[in-house]
This record gives C-alpha cells, sequence and structure tokens, in this order.
C-alpha cells in the first residue's frame, strides 16, 4: 500500500496507478461535437447515493438551486500549432507551444526535434512570424524567441491552428467548438472542456433560476493530456499552471461558502484553480498564482461543493481528481455504466455532474 504523508492529504489511502484503468472501447472516444453543444448526454452521480441518473445536458437545470455559485474558466485556447519551414534550407517543422517565458521566448514541442538544433531560424506563414531556436530544454523541447509586427496574438491567429487533443483524428470544421461560449482569456494549450456544453441561451436560463455564475481563469498546458506512468502516484509532478482569481469571484465565493450555498465548479480547471487560490480554512485569496496541485485521493477539498466535468482518460490526473471528489469505487462504477450504456468521452463526450 502505498501512502501519502504530505500535509493536507488523509494517510491510509490506496494510491496506484493500476487502481485507476478502465476499458474503453475505442469507438466510445467522440471524434467531433454534437451539433449542439446541450444535447450530450448528462450523467448524475450523487455522493450520498449508490443509483445513478442519467440525463441530457440541458437538464442541469433541474439540479441548480437558488444561492448556488457556478464557477467557470474563463480561458481561451491559443492556435499554438505551427507549421513553418526552417530558414535556408526549407525543411518543413512543426512546433507545439507550450508555455510562454517572457521577451517573446517560448518552451515548446518541436518535429523533427533531432533536425532542430539551438541556432536554427524558422519561418512560418511565409514570414509573417520568425523564431530562433535558443536552447534544447531537459524534457527535450526547445525555447525558441519568436519575432513578428503587431500583436502575438492576432498573428498567431493567422499562422497558427487549434491544438486538439492526440485522440481526435478527424479535423475540426469549427475552430469555436473547442471554445466554450465564455472564453475570454488567451493561454491555453486545451480547451476546459466540460464548459462546451453550456450555451449562451442555458446560462442566461441558469442565471434566470438565481444561479451566479462567475469567472476564473486556468490556462491549460498539454500536460493535461500526459498520463501518470508511475505505480506510485504520489511520485507523479505536475507541470505549473498560471490562474487569477478575479476579486470579485473570491468575494463570491467566501460568502457563498459562509451562507451555507454550494460552490459549484465547471471542470477540473475550476476545481483547481480554486482549491489552489485557498488557505487551509478554505478562504479563496484574490490574485494570480502558479500552481502544481495534484489532487488525488486522500485530498481534502476546502472550497468545491459540486463539480460538473467530462469523462477522462485512464490514469490520468484528471480521472483522479474525480475519483478523490467521488470516491475511486463510485467513479470507476459510473464509467463502467457509462462504457455500458454507450456514452461519448473525453473532449467531445458527454458530461458527468457529481453532487
Amino acid at each position: 500500500m502505498l501512502l501519502k504523508k504530505q500535509k493536507g492529504f488523509r494517510k491510509g489511502v490506496l494510491l496506484r496507478r493500476s487502481d485507476f484503468e478502465y476499458v474503453l472501447p475505442p469507438e466510445l472516444i467522440a471524434q467531433e461535437p454534437l451539433p449542439r453543444r446541450d444535447e450530450s448526454r448528462l450523467l448524475v452521480v450523487r455522493r450520498d447515493r449508490e443509483e445513478f441518473e442519467h440525463r441530457i445536458f440541458r437538464d442541469i437545470l433541474e439540479y441548480l438551486v437558488p444561492g448556488d455559485l457556478l464557477v467557470v474558466n474563463e480561458t481561451k485556447v491559443l492556435p499554438v500549432r505551427l507549421f513553418g519551414v526552417k530558414e535556408g534550407t526549407g525543411g518543413r517543422v512543426e512546433l507545439l507551444l507550450l508555455r510562454a517565458g517572457g521577451n517573446d521566448v517560448w518552451e515548446v514541442l518541436v518535429r523533427p526535434g533531432r533536425r532542430v538544433a539551438p541556432g536554427t531560424r524558422l519561418v512560418f506563414g511565409e514570414g509573417l512570424l520568425r523564431g530562433e531556436v535558443l536552447s534544447r530544454t531537459e524534457a527535450g523541447g526547445r525555447t525558441v524567441r519568436f519575432f513578428y509586427e503587431g500583436s502575438f496574438e492576432e498573428v498567431l491567429q493567422r499562422v497558427g491552428e487549434v491544438p486538439l487533443p492526440p485522440y481526435v483524428k478527424k479535423k475540426l470544421a469549427s475552430p469555436e467548438r473547442y471554445q466554450t461560449v465564455y472564453a475570454k482569456e488567451p493561454g491555453s494549450a486545451a480547451a476546459p472542456t466540460a464548459g462546451l456544453h453550456f450555451t449562451p441561451e442555458l446560462l442566461t436560463a441558469v442565471r434566470g433560476r438565481g444561479v451566479a455564475v462567475v469567472p476564473v481563469v486556468l490556462h491549460i498546458g498539454l500536460d493535461t493530456f500526459r498520463p501518470v506512468r508511475v505505480e506510485d502516484i504520489t511520485l507523479h509532478r505536475m507541470h505549473r499552471e498560471e490562474y487569477l482569481v478575479p476579486g470579485e469571484t473570491a468575494e463570491a465565493v467566501n460568502r457563498a461558502r459562509d451562507e451555507g450555498r454550494r460552490v459549484i465548479a465547471v471542470g477540473t480547471t475550476a476545481v483547481r484553480c480554486l482549491e489552489a487560490a485557498a488557505d487551509e480554512k478554505g478562504k479563496v485569496a484574490a490574485g494570480a498564482g502558479a500552481t502544481e496541485l495534484f489532487i488525488y485521493p486522500g485530498y481534502r477539498f476546502k472550497v468545491v461543493d459540486a463539480m460538473l466535468t467530462n469523462f477522462h482518460l485512464p490514469c490520468s490526473t484528471l480521472l483522479m481528481l474525480v475519483a478523490a471528489f467521488a470516491g475511486r469505487e463510485k467513479v470507476l462504477r459510473a464509467y463502467g455504466e457509462a462504457v455500458r450504456l454507450r456514452y461519448r468521452f473525453f473532449s467531445f463526450g458527454d458530461a458527468m455532474l457529481i453532487i
């Protein structure tokens, strides 16, 4: 038995990677979104009951009550996949931007990596964007300084592509379907997919029920798709992700908790943001920060009372977070039922509400 002794985690919890395996038929991995965002299915898991409920996503209104606080992640996915050539030779190069380091320097993944040495100059979009490889990273990537005119985000919109998850093999007809309808703050390499099910009309109906909707921002890195490879999951290390909790959101969350009202996080990223920004008593601090918080069974949740999430990959940190919230056995039983009933899995798949 593997035990976590770190502060904030309970002792005596089984923490093996193999405890988070499940069998998923490949055809259940959703390759494209449904025509309407809110027509996805919704599996409802009540932590105080054994039975599951099967609904349509827009039925979420029936599970919300006046006074609830819905917390959404307003991050926006950047088109950070770049296809270009090496200056001089014309050799093809693909970059995937991971995180900004300041002064137009980014940590990136590069293909073909062996042929892109420090000092290599790169050209994208017929010269709209240029880059120079500065160094190799410990993880095998590169650091690249970019050169351009105007706004970097605007240049990326012209020369880059949205990076879909590796398990999505079909080209996306509309890149906007990999953005939430409330996405505002550019900075992510992946979408906060639990929020993809909301439409503007549904959010209006949510507010009409007396439920406040407040934002946070957590910029998602590609580490979200990286499986845990060590059997002792306490040895896994998360990459750092930047977050922001606006002052009004912190006030709303703290007030809701003081008054005994539910804080409902839309997605695992909203969960991590709130929990990372909270002190030991659950008071959420406003402001910007960075977190490497890895939530797995044994973690004591300080802020979040209910969670909306998609179905996640086996042995992923996201599945471990959900298992920490609702119990590993119950979550895996829910996943088994979702497989049996042919739910759609992962980013463009169906949703789960845990209350």
